[in-house]
């Protein structure tokens, strides 16, 4: 993803500041390969961000990015949250992720948590 946006509109975690914020992780594997990745962080008690959201270039378009997103908004009702949020980036490269966003019911919103507007970025949100 830092090759596709400037540092500062970057916001991809690494594994221990996932972990360190609370985040659930979750890892589709064949085998010993990794397939695609995503993570649930809780903001409150009842939002929480998708985050960290890939699935491996030749996998794209398999269904493995759905899978993950449905994983993730399990568990996040498995945590008892109502409202899921997720930034992701505005450049055409992002857009088969933003309709993937789409067909799983999130819409369009404006910057969340510590979010501000940038260029790079768009922000969407659902309830659950």
């Amino acid at each position: 993803m830092s090759s596709q946006s400037p540092a500062e509109s970057c916001h991809a975690m690494g594994a221990d500041d996932l972990f360190a914020a609370g985040a659930a992780v979750f890892v589709l594997k064949e085998g010993a390969d990794t397939l695609g990745m995503g993570a649930i962080k809780p903001l409150d008690d009842t939002h929480g961000e998708l985050k960290s959201m890939h699935t491996k270039s030749e996998m794209r378009g398999k269904g493995i990015g759905s899978a993950l997103v449905l994983k993730l908004l399990d568990e996040a009702r498995t945590l008892g949250l109502r409202q899921v949020s997720l930034e992701t980036g505005s450049e055409d490269v992002f857009a088969p992720a933003r309709r993937l966003y789409e067909r799983h019911g999130f819409s369009y919103c404006p910057p969340f948590g510590d979010y501000v507007e940038d260029p790079y970025s768009v922000f969407m949100t659902r309830s659950l």
